[in-house]
């Protein structure tokens, strides 16, 4: 059940909370690192609840650039397909920039593909140090900026699953700016 739902375009938002690996949708977003080795923490669960199928469609890839995104199967997971997007690390310089690019890749992918839901985790927001609140609002307004400019597109749902409840905190907040801001308009 979604915490919080806000309409965009054609488009639903939504937020909730809980393990993105069980998430019935047509893909599902890893955060990933740049050589696509998915051995710990949302990575390693990905694949050790979807199969080792995951792991290599990704090393047939191989590498993806910070900012970008790549799709594979989704194994045994409910969803059909796993986009792997690689966020930045804080301290590497142009985090934001970046963070940002890897949510539009995502997008355009998801979009290129037809797909029409999604469920993306709190990019760079663990071990990669991104800050809690910084990554909510990239999400949020990157996502809902380019559902406005594509109100024909293939997506008709875009949740941010999130796992803890620190970082919902942050993504509530964003919600709540977003709706406030459409009720104005």
């Amino acid at each position: 059940m979604a915490d919080i739902e806000v309409w965009v375009e054609s488009a639903v938002m939504r937020l909730v909370r809980g393990d993105i690996t069980g998430r019935y949708v047509d893909a599902i977003v890893n955060a990933a690192d740049a050589h696509l080795q998915h051995g710990g923490g949302v990575a390693g669960a990905i694949v050790r609840k979807g199969g080792e199928i995951i792991q290599q469609e990704s090393d047939r890839i191989g590498y993806t650039p910070v900012g970008s995104a790549v799709i594979t199967s989704a194994g045994f997971l409910p969803a059909r397909y796993v986009i792997h997007a690689v966020g930045p690390r804080m301290g590497e310089g142009d985090e934001d920039r970046k963070l940002k690019s890897a949510v539009v890749s995502i997008l355009e992918l998801a979009s290129q593909k037809g797909l029409q839901s999604i469920s993306m985790p709190a990019i760079s927001s663990g071990i990669f140090g991104f800050p809690r609140d910084r990554c909510a609002e990239i999400l949020v307004l990157e996502t809902a900026a380019y559902l406005k400019a594509h109100p024909s597109g293939s997506l008709k749902i875009v949740e941010f699953c999130i796992f803890d409840e620190a970082t919902m905190d942050h993504f509530r907040k964003e919600f709540a700016a977003l709706a406030r801001g459409q009720e104005a308009t």
